[in-house]
């Protein structure tokens, strides 16, 4: 039943950033990989992770922050019991020479604890037989950390998850996936006297050799002979998809950059996909003698200044 704000080593009124930053600090130091002989700090590692469950639920924040569960996300006891008074305005339990007593109408004690005025199917010993229990703690949630290839990401392949007990699943990728998504696996963490926890999925999308992201978009830079850029080309192109057929047009330069619609990454909105932006690098051959001639005797008829537009 530890404080989750202690736990984390953060102020009660530290924001979603200051909360997240401290756990990633923890889980790093913590997790169960790099101290595999220290079991320590593998119970550290659950707890720190249990606290920023709670935190990180804004629900379950403003519960705790207002006493009504406690770290373990468990109910609180009732009326204050166990907990620190159970002073409440206009009525309910005060502190008394003799212990405590209930400044109110004494029906409403009984309505409180047993569930109404005069029964009503579980009357007086149903709601007694009920009173003070707590729910039993599930077990620790267990995070598995997910390295998705750029390509399955942007096509949302499903990945293979192997779980602490040894069984596999085969994981669906939300769309707009990003660096650090969470996934939860309901009762896939430890086993408590209460069940099991959850398993948390965290992503870490790997990059590409030559694709790179941009929001829902894939760009890529192209290499063409200076002959596709001159005269124009049809040529292949990569796509996270396979290959397709790409038209460069006639007259092209370095940084001019074509649309392929829909090969980029699915969109959080379900609208579709984002597109692949393909930049064009014209790719000049080094040591080519004919190349160079013809430079040579076309320079003096290029009168342009292409860097006119920068004013020098």
């Amino acid at each position: 039943m530890a404080d989750p704000y202690k736990t984390l080593g953060v102020a009660r009124d530290a924001g979603e950033a200051d909360i997240k930053k401290a756990y990633r600090k923890l889980a790093k130091e913590l997790h169960p990989d790099r101290n595999k002989d220290n079991p320590k700090a593998s119970e550290r590692f659950s707890q720190v992770t249990q606290a920023y469950d709670l935190l990180n639920d804004k629900d379950k924040r403003a519960r705790f922050d207002r006493g009504e569960i406690d770290g373990d996300g468990n109910p609180s006891a009732p009326f204050g019991f166990g907990g620190g008074g159970g002073v409440h305005p206009g009525g309910g339990f005060r502190p008394s020479e003799g212990g405590f007593e209930f400044g109110g109408d004494p029906s409403d004690l009984f309505e409180g604890l047993f569930g109404g005025r005069g029964g009503g199917g579980g009357g007086f010993a149903s709601g007694f037989g009920g009173f003070g229990r707590r729910p039993q703690p599930k077990g620790p949630n267990v995070v598995y950390e997910l390295k998705v290839p750029f390509v399955d990401a942007a096509t949302l392949t499903p990945q293979r998850v192997t779980l602490g007990d040894g069984k596999t699943i085969d994981l669906k990728l939300p769309a707009n996936l990003e660096d650090g998504t969470q996934m939860r696996l309901a009762g896939k963490g430890q086993v408590g006297p209460g069940g099991a926890g959850d398993g948390i999925v965290k992503i870490e999308i790997q990059p590409h050799r030559f694709f790179t992201r941009d929001g829902d978009n894939v760009r890529l830079d192209l290499p063409v002979s200076l002959s596709e850029a001159v005269l124009g080309a049809a040529v292949r192109v990569p796509t996270v998809e396979g290959e397709v057929m790409l038209t460069v047009p006639k007259g092209s330069t370095s940084g001019k950059t074509l649309r392929l619609r829909g090969r980029g990454f699915h969109k959080a909105d379900g609208s579709g996909r984002g597109d692949q932006l393909v930049t064009l690098m014209v790719d000049l051959p080094v040591g080519d003698d004919a190349l160079v001639a013809f430079v040579e005797g076309w320079k003096d008829q290029d009168k342009r200044n292409p860097r006119a537009n920068l004013g020098v």
